[in-house]
């Protein structure tokens, strides 16, 4: 990596670390600038101005949880090919992932961004609103499989079933972080999974019948 790209990703960084720990407002690019030890005139070399600072920090966000998503229910696919067990088993590496990062999930850029909206231009917002729907289009994929393998016990939603993944995740980070214990979003990204289990089970007996592929 040329040092410019260093610069600039020590930039982003020391941004998202501030951004995701006080939000947009809180965090000014005269802390940044001295965090990352540089001068003014080197960070607008980077970055136009805060906008074009948050659609790169945004941008980078969403490609890196897309990234994890697709590798964990990639390996889930790898595993099992049943749609059902294998999101089943997605969901259980998710809540693994989720625990294993360092002092729980560090916040969502996606939220952060929607709370303070109104510092955005059109383009960070519509970045946003695209990163949600990339997200639900992921999980109303790996839904609509398992609706074909395993008609639902009762009629519901697809669509607002996969969004719920999403409010979950980002609910359960909110959560983690007013309440002070990072275990929450795992609770609730099982607490997900347990729901799936039960709409697309197909008798009572498969719920509670132990299966060579089920990951419990």
């Amino acid at each position: 990596m040329r040092k410019g790209e260093t610069t600039r990703e020590r930039i982003l960084d020391i941004a998202q670390a501030s951004v995701l720990e006080k939000g947009f407002g809180a965090t000014s690019i005269e802390e940044i600038i001295a965090a990352a030890g540089i001068t003014k005139s080197g960070f607008f070399y980077h970055f136009r101005d805060k906008n074009e600072l948050a659609y790169a920090l945004l941008t980078r966000y969403v490609a890196d949880d897309m990234r994890i998503l697709d590798e964990v229910f990639g390996r889930a696919a790898e595993l099992c090919e049943d749609p059902l067990q294998s999101f089943l088993i997605g969901l259980k590496l998710l809540a693994e992932v989720l625990a294993d990062l360092p002092g729980g999930h560090p916040g969502c850029m996606i939220a952060s961004i929607c709370y303070q909206e109104r510092l955005f231009d059109r383009r960070v917002i519509e970045l946003n609103r695209k990163a949600l729907e990339s997200m639900n289009a992921r999980f109303r994929g790996y839904l609509e499989a398992i609706a074909l393998a395993y008609p639902p016990r009762e009629p519901i939603d697809l669509d607002a079933l996969a969004e719920m993944a999403s409010c979950v995740i980002d609910g359960g980070i909110i959560m983690a972080k007013v309440m002070g214990d990072s275990d929450r979003l795992v609770r609730q990204v099982l607490a997900y999974r347990a729901l799936v289990k039960r709409h697309f089970s197909q008798s009572q007996e498969e719920v509670s019948r132990p299966s060579a592929l089920a990951v419990e």
